[in-house]
């Protein structure tokens, strides 16, 4: 059972380490590689036109360890008029948490954690391509794009918001930047991602 100070890591980019992590293609690829920024490794994301992210499939109760920690930052966000709709399903950086068993894990429940462009922090809405996923605003507009922000957000909480009913286990997952419905270019850079029960 997990103690109070246990963190369940899923992403080492510091360590240099990409172990477990696997491409998922949905328009195009966008680039990602491991790269040096203020004097740690962390994980460069660069999307023009294009939409694929990195997942590692993990087990996670969120009982134990609810909180999900990680930093991230944008070189600017997205100039898109309605990110709640299908042309405008854009962000330079998301952050996936997935709930889902067996083979079909893209079309299962799932959390999106976005810098938006222009949704409100803590804004939520239903994806617009499936029922089966929310998007939550963690970050909103240009305040901090091209400085890290450090993010902790209680999943357990956030999925009792979004679905109205008691989550599974967390089984994957993913870091995205993805830019494929308004055509433009972004990057983005993703530090470590981890679970912990506070």
């Amino acid at each position: 059972m997990p103690t109070h100070a246990q963190r369940v890591d899923v992403a080492r980019f510091s360590d240099g380490n990409l172990d477990g992590w696997t491409s998922r293609t949905f328009v195009g690829e966008t680039q990602y590689e491991l790269t040096g920024d203020v004097g740690r490794r962390v994980l460069h994301a660069r999307s023009n036109a294009t939409a694929s992210g990195l997942y590692r499939t993990v087990r996670i109760n969120l009982t134990d360890t609810p909180y999900l920690h990680w930093s991230w930052r944008i070189s600017r966000p997205l100039d898109i008029d309605d990110e709640r709709q299908k042309p405008g399903d854009d962000f330079p950086a998301r952050v996936y948490v997935v709930f889902a068993n067996g083979p079909l894990l893209w079309r299962t429940r799932a959390i999106n954690y976005v810098w938006s462009g222009r949704q409100p922090a803590d804004a939520a809405w239903p994806n617009p391509f499936t029922d089966k996923a929310w998007m939550i605003a963690v970050r909103s507009g240009a305040v901090g794009a091209g400085q890290w922000a450090r993010e902790s957000r209680n999943v357990l909480d956030d999925y009792r918001r979004v679905f109205g009913e008691e989550p599974g286990d967390v089984s994957a997952v993913a870091v995205m930047s993805d830019s494929d419905n308004s055509g433009l270019a972004t990057e983005a850079w993703f530090g470590d991602v981890w679970f912990g029960a506070k």
